[in-house]
């Protein structure tokens, strides 16, 4: 059997969580032990408690970036050989997960499972706080689906993660015409559904901590209404990974704050797709208010 060595998990406790794979094994969920790079987590899946010393204690922002720049550099000499495929993208999600866990941070992540019950592609719609869930979801959804993101252009072009996006085949939008990106997320993405993807689209206007209805548009249910796939609901709080002032990819690593991620029951588009797309906002606004406490 193929495995991931996790030697950097090591910390006295489980820095990874309990997969799949290892009770099919017979294997104990301890520190030491490999992971399969396509194995799945359990759900619900919490991080340990692991209680960081030293430099990482006092400096989990550079301790973070500094391992996320060599898994990015890696990848990205990968994809340019087109050598980065879903085993290798899931590698590197996993990677940057252990190292914000190994910096002090929480991550709770519930029902992932909502995708072994569906049959088809589906137009995952949730909130975009921070960089995290560009990098992080692919390490929860790709050992069960097929998956990629829609996208601003200036992701693609992007200084060595471009050439990582680039490989996943992203629906890309230019954010300067919204007649040509609606066009272009309708064509793209009903594409993208019939050759068996799920799309992950963020409707907000851009990165934000504060979830203003008012500004999360139905483009992901007119996607969905016009392809004929169910729509998954995604609430999320990643402001564990904070948006930085001078280069908005690179804020503060923050342990204090909780990670959280939680998908939606599908919803089937009926009518002109309203009802679903109030049903979205709802459930992103319950979480959220429900994880405020915590954060």
């Amino acid at each position: 059997m193929d495995y991931l060595t996790a030697d950097d998990t090591k910390c006295g406790e489980i820095c990874f969580g309990n997969f799949d794979l290892m009770k099919m094994a017979g294997m104990s969920a301890v520190a030491g032990y490999d992971y399969h790079p396509m194995t799945k987590f359990t759900d619900p899946y919490f991080s340990p408690n692991v209680r960081p010393h030293g430099f990482r204690k006092l400096f989990p922002t550079l301790t973070f970036y500094s391992q996320a720049a060599w898994t990015v550099w890696r990848g990205a000499v990968a994809a340019r050989k087109g050598d980065y495929d879903d085993d290798r993208w899931q590698r590197d999600s996993l990677s940057l997960l252990r190292a914000l866990e190994r910096t002090g941070v929480r991550i709770d992540i519930r029902n992932q499972s909502v995708f072994d019950r569906l049959s088809e592609p589906s137009v995952i719609i949730g909130n975009h706080m921070s960089t995290a869930e560009t990098f992080l979801l692919a390490g929860v959804l790709v050992p069960m689906i097929k998956v990629t993101f829609v996208v601003k252009r200036s992701l693609i072009t992007y200084p060595v993660f471009g050439h990582i996006m680039r490989s996943r085949k992203p629906v890309v939008v230019g954010r300067d015409n919204p007649r040509e990106d609606f066009k272009t997320v309708m064509e793209q993405g009903t594409d993208r559904l019939r050759q068996g993807y799920h799309v992950i689209i963020f409707p907000q206007r851009t990165r934000s901590v504060e979830f203003v209805p008012e500004e999360f548009n139905s483009i992901g249910v007119k996607l969905a209404k016009s392809a004929g796939a169910p729509v998954v609901p995604l609430a999320l709080h990643t402001e564990a990974w904070g948006n930085g002032k001078l280069l908005k990819d690179f804020g503060p690593i923050r342990p204090s704050i909780p990670m959280k991620f939680e998908f939606g029951e599908p919803l089937r588009i009926s009518g002109n797709g309203k009802a679903e797309n109030e049903a979205v906002i709802q459930f992103i606004t319950s979480r959220l208010h429900q994880w405020q406490p915590e954060a």
